[in-house]
């Protein structure tokens, strides 16, 4: 199964995938190798990863997008007053509708729940929105966590999603990173409900062949 993790960060999402051949797409150099180090067979790229979409999605099974949040969500917006006004970052819905109208495999689009009513109707689940082509559970296995603004709040992090966040020297925020991070069970889970439906869909294929 080939997957394309977009927007990878430091793959909180992939953690726990196994027997796939994983594409990740990292813009920020240092973040794309700590992922390499964490995930050694994994083939990472640093680029756009919007652009890489257009220019690859045919090439993978699954799909995996985490467009950047910040425009999009409430935390930010509940400052707007005293930060710099900015445009949400429509890029997210570009995705959203070209896999849906483009893509042959299955896909997953993940954001925040955004201050405005999304624009395309999605699934939420815990403090996420997912858009896909195939019904997600109703359960994700995401673990409720009170580490965000806590105290120690980045060795809580570490701790949870089992990787030192503290040798990032890249410009980001620390502890914005690991709060950016999708869970990985639920991360297991959507990858799994996707793996399920694609190896039923080559099973019946190659039944219908044989007959």
């Amino acid at each position: 199964m080939k997957v394309l993790n977009l927007y990878a960060c430091l793959g909180g999402n992939r953690y726990l995938w196994q027997d796939c051949e994983v594409t990740a797409i990292e813009l920020d150099s240092v973040l794309a190798e700590m992922y390499q180090e964490r995930f050694p067979n994994d083939t990472v790229i640093v680029a756009d990863a919007h652009q890489y979409l257009l220019d690859h999605y045919k090439e993978f099974d699954f799909i995996w997008s985490s467009p950047p949040c910040p425009s999009h969500s409430i935390a930010r917006f509940a400052r707007h007053t005293t930060t710099k006004a900015e445009f949400p970052d429509l890029k997210l819905y570009e995705e959203i509708i070209f896999l849906k109208h483009y893509f042959k495999g299955k896909f997953v689009v993940e954001n925040v729940i955004p201050y405005y009513e999304p624009l395309i109707p999605a699934a939420k689940r815990g403090r996420h929105l997912y858009w896909t082509n195939f019904k997600l559970p109703n359960y994700l296995g995401e673990r409720k966590s009170s580490i965000m603004g806590g105290k120690d709040e980045v060795s809580q992090w570490c701790k949870f999603h089992n990787y030192d966040f503290r040798k990032y020297k890249g410009e980001q925020r620390v502890d914005k990173i690991a709060r950016n991070l999708v869970d990985y069970e639920a991360g297991l889970t959507i990858f799994n409900t996707a793996r399920g439906i694609l190896n039923k869909k080559n099973t019946l294929q190659i039944d219908m062949f044989n007959h």
